[in-house]
């Protein structure tokens, strides 16, 4: 275990090394390509603000109306009908949105119905199972400029939504 905290902690000056003399060795002025890399992700950071500021809008919003609630128990006998806990259907829905948001709900979970809790275990496979869809797509596509996402998000979804059907059967054939 040791020897693990010791190479852990040698990584990031080592590879600092390695590209410092990866650089001189191949005459690149170090400094410059620096700043052309940090101007660079700059302008990345300053072109997906907008779509990140509505994804954190529509956070906000979901999470502080009450839709999340309304939509949990619209879908509530849907849910009890295929034996999926209607109490996870906020953290399936925001889990499509944030990670951090979802992240939240999902200690909210651990913290009302313990982490060892059937909830707890398939809210726990399934946060492994799934993604933040709209996050990734909205910052990664908007970065390098991809527009046509019609089948990327149906895709995107579908496989969400396999994610959470393959954690409900992983869980109650686990445990």
């Amino acid at each position: 275990m040791e020897l693990m905290l010791f190479l852990s902690y040698l990584i990031m000056p080592t590879m600092f090394i390695i590209i410092i003399t990866y650089g001189f060795l191949q005459k690149v002025n170090i400094f410059d390509a620096f700043i052309e890399g940090a101007f660079s992700g700059a302008k990345t950071v300053f072109s997906i603000f907008p779509t990140f500021l509505g994804l954190m809008l529509a956070v906000t919003l979901l999470s502080s109306s009450g839709t999340l609630e309304i939509i949990s128990k619209l879908l509530k006998p849907l849910c009890n009908l295929v034996g999926l806990p209607s109490e996870t259907i906020p953290l399936i829905f925001m889990r499509l949105v944030s990670s951090s948001a979802s992240t939240s709900l999902l200690l909210d979970i651990f913290k009302n119905y313990g982490p060892d809790s059937f909830v707890g275990k398939f809210v726990s496979i399934m946060m492994s199972c799934t993604e933040t869809v709209f996050y990734t797509m909205s910052v990664y596509f908007i970065s390098v400029k991809i527009t046509k996402t019609k089948y990327t998000l149906a895709g995107a979804l579908i496989a969400n939504l396999a994610g959470v059907i393959a954690s409900l059967y992983i869980t109650r054939f686990l445990f």
